[in-house]
């Protein structure tokens, strides 16, 4: 390995870190951008270009092998949009000059609808957990957690007792970014959650070792605190026992969160906000699954309706 592409090896993982200690970026968020920017780095020391100071016809020919190769266009975006902000943070450093992606447009996307269930679906995977067992009262409070917050699994895994109070209705949930955001409950959802606290928890914490994790509101079977993994090898346990197709993920809950919360007639600023989008757009997505609501709301407020 040269000189030149050893330093550029050592800005991506500099860079790697800087994204996972200070910009709270996710496990998911931090493999994928050390995947695509060393893959970015194999390409120009192969192709006998500087990477650290590429052209712009450089960035492109790169991203014409990705496509060449078969890449989907989402992938190819995904690739360059790690590429686009490892150099803005170079040259928030100062470590580079122009940036040299900045001219690129990313591709359009069609932005596929999301994954809802429907509700004789969320019905029977609401009642799937095994209330006379612990794990069961547990698995019931996350499932009424992801339903009434419309919380991410990595949300739900970082709750600690503290930020699910019970007698004021509400949780608090860290975002992407440590962006801490409050929900409120439903009465159901203060129930399922106080029972599984009075009546499942301590019997499965006594079940482990003595934890300096004590303090994380959901317990495994085994006595330890549940990461997103643990969380959503259990969703898929609940699935499969309601029946549920394999493709609906933990985040399909987010997604019906949002749908249903726009059906009831909830504006779109406020689900924005409980959802902890930092856009507005991103949230409008929903709007697509909801014609129905939105032909009414037409129809009642337009003065030439």
């Amino acid at each position: 390995m040269d000189d030149e592409s050893a330093r550029l090896l050592g800005l991506i993982d500099d860079y790697i870190a800087h994204l996972s200690r200070f910009e709270g970026a996710s496990s998911e968020t931090v493999r994928a951008y050390t995947q695509h920017l060393e893959a970015y780095a194999r390409w120009a020391a192969r192709a006998g270009r500087d990477g650290l100071a590429p052209s712009t016809r450089d960035v492109r020919a790169y991203l014409s092998e990705l496509r060449a190769a078969g890449y989907a266009a989402r992938t190819v975006a995904a690739h360059l949009s790690s590429i686009r902000s490892f150099f803005r943070w170079l040259s928030d450093e100062g470590l580079a000059g122009a940036d040299p992606v900045t001219a690129i447009a990313s591709p359009k996307l069609d932005r596929p609808l999301p994954h809802v269930l429907a509700p004789d679906q969320l019905a029977r995977l609401m009642d799937a957990p095994d209330l006379a067992s612990a794990g069961g009262k547990r698995d019931a409070a996350m499932l009424e957690l992801f339903i009434a917050t419309g919380a991410r699994i990595s949300e739900l895994a970082a709750l600690d007792l503290a930020d699910v109070d019970v007698s004021r209705a509400s949780v608090r949930l860290f975002g992407k970014g440590s962006k801490e955001r409050l929900v409120p409950l439903y009465d159901r959802a203060c129930s399922v959650c106080a029972r599984y606290l009075e009546e499942g928890r301590g019997e499965l914490l006594g079940r482990g070792a003595a934890s300096s994790r004590e303090a994380s509101f959901f317990i495994s079977d085994r006595g330890r605190p549940m990461s997103a993994s643990s969380l959503r090898h259990r969703f898929d346990a609940l699935k499969r026992r309601a029946g549920i197709p394999a493709d609906i993920t933990p985040h399909a809950m987010r997604h019906t969160f949002a749908t249903e919360l726009l059906i009831g007639g909830a504006d779109l600023r406020s689900v924005q906000e409980l959802l902890g989008h930092a856009s507005l757009s991103t949230t409008q997505i929903y709007t697509h699954l909801t014609p129905d609501r939105l032909k009414s709301a037409v129809h009642q407020a337009h003065p030439r309706a």
